[in-house]
């Protein structure tokens, strides 16, 4: 059941920069959401409404929403942890809204200072906020392959998650990988399991390389017929509040490993080389996208 396309959700300018210890400007934000979209890049999470005091390199996110970038069709995501940021987010032009919930209680405490069952019941009220408000909202399961400081996390919970999760109808569930502990083989069953318990609703994976499965589970995504997957130019990005976790898949090379098994994302891989490649003068050191260093292929 293989995806026929791919939806590539460009992430680096959240998910991506929100690790990053050296404040990037906010013209560099919208630099970087220009590259994404003038390489063919039609969804993009650009700002988080959470407090800039745990996250300071998303303080300016109503100016980067007002300031982005309108000239072509493109949906702009902006990750809301609670009401307050809902509110916030209403009061700009955001397409879409995404709520996060965890099923770790753990990571949910130190994520967003509430228990698992907590983000579960704000997520959904988050995408019934979204909707009588006119707006899109997704629903994506943190930690749904495994959490810093519990451990595993067991199928069952992921499916009940997300099964709850679905009675608010939101435009799509994601599982996100966020501390790169998950595997192919789980990723592809997760996935499989999880059509089977919300039929009909549009899926997405998350993944990150902290441990060099990331290209491997979107691999496995993909032929377990998810359609949309996160990636991050140059493989920006990480957790502030999971140890360890690392970078985001580079789009760079999801999109490389898609276009040489005939799969279409419509995004122009020398235009994402050309942007890690300026995205490494930003941040002062390599991105550890491996496309963008060795090139594409065959050999220009």
């Amino acid at each position: 059941m293989t995806a026929a396309s791919v939806e590539i959700v460009e992430v680096s300018p959240r998910d991506g920069l929100q690790n990053e210890s050296q404040p990037v400007s906010t013209d560099d934000k919208l630099r970087l959401i220009n590259r994404a979209v003038d390489a063919g890049i039609r969804r993009l999470e650009i700002a988080s409404f959470v407090n800039p005091k745990r996250v300071p390199q998303m303080a300016d996110a109503e100016e980067v929403i007002a300031k982005a970038p309108r000239s072509r069709p493109v949906t702009y995501i902006g990750l809301v942890m609670n009401r307050r940021g809902a509110e916030r987010a209403f009061e700009t032009e955001i397409d879409q809204l995404g709520a996060i919930t965890l099923c770790s209680d753990t990571f949910a405490k130190k994520n967003q200072g509430q228990s698992a069952r907590e983000t579960l019941d704000v997520a959904s009220e988050i995408v019934r906020l979204a909707r009588s408000e006119g707006r899109t909202a997704t629903a994506m399961i943190s930690s749904a392959f495994g959490c810093p400081f519990e451990g595993e996390i067991a199928e069952d919970d992921v499916i009940e998650f997300a099964k709850r999760l679905a009675e608010a109808e939101p435009c799509e569930i994601a599982l996100a990988d966020t501390i790169g502990v998950g595997d192919p083989w789980r990723v592809g069953a997760l996935f499989d399991k999880l059509r089977d318990a919300v039929p009909g609703m549009p899926l997405r994976g998350h993944f990150h390389n902290t441990r060099n499965t990331g290209i491997a589970n979107a691999y496995a995504a993909v032929q377990a017929g998810v359609s949309s997957i996160d990636a991050s130019i140059g493989g920006l990005g990480g957790c502030p509040f999971a140890p360890a976790a690392t970078g985001n898949i580079a789009t760079e090379d999801l999109v490389y490993m898609l276009d040489r098994g005939g799969i279409e994302s419509g995004v122009d891989l020398s235009a994402l080389m050309d942007a890690c490649n300026w995205m490494n003068d930003v941040v002062g050191r390599q991105l550890p996208a491996m496309v963008s260093r060795a090139g594409g292929f065959p050999l220009a």
